[in-house]
């Protein structure tokens, strides 16, 4: 399988990107990928803080320490690009890693 980094917006509409990564990830596995999004598991509840600039630093971080060891970056396209998606295609492409750009479609 290969290791594929998910992303996808986040910030703005929280519900909405939420849902459309869920997606992002579904579709990944679908492809028959080991997918990871940090940018929903650390967001959640209890974990990081994505509007607290320091809990958001160490999530990207940590998002970025994962990455190093993925075979794919996997951009999901449909609801536009954000700051945080361009880090992960600007630190996919310094480490090597491929960057693919997908689309799902933006609906539910």
């Amino acid at each position: 399988m290969k290791l594929v980094i998910v992303e996808s917006p986040y910030a703005g509409d929280i519900a909405a990107n939420e849902t459309y990564a869920r997606r992002a990830l579904a579709d990944s596995l679908a492809r028959g990928e080991a997918s990871f999004a940090s940018h929903l598991l650390y967001t959640q509840r209890g974990i990081l803080d994505d509007a607290n600039p320091e809990q958001r630093k160490q999530g990207i971080a940590a998002g970025f320490a994962w990455g190093e060891k993925a075979d794919l970056t996997a951009s999901y396209v449909d609801r536009g690009t954000s700051t945080g998606i361009e880090m992960g295609i600007t630190a996919a492409k310094a480490c090597g890693r491929p960057v693919e750009f997908r689309s799902i479609g933006a609906s539910a």
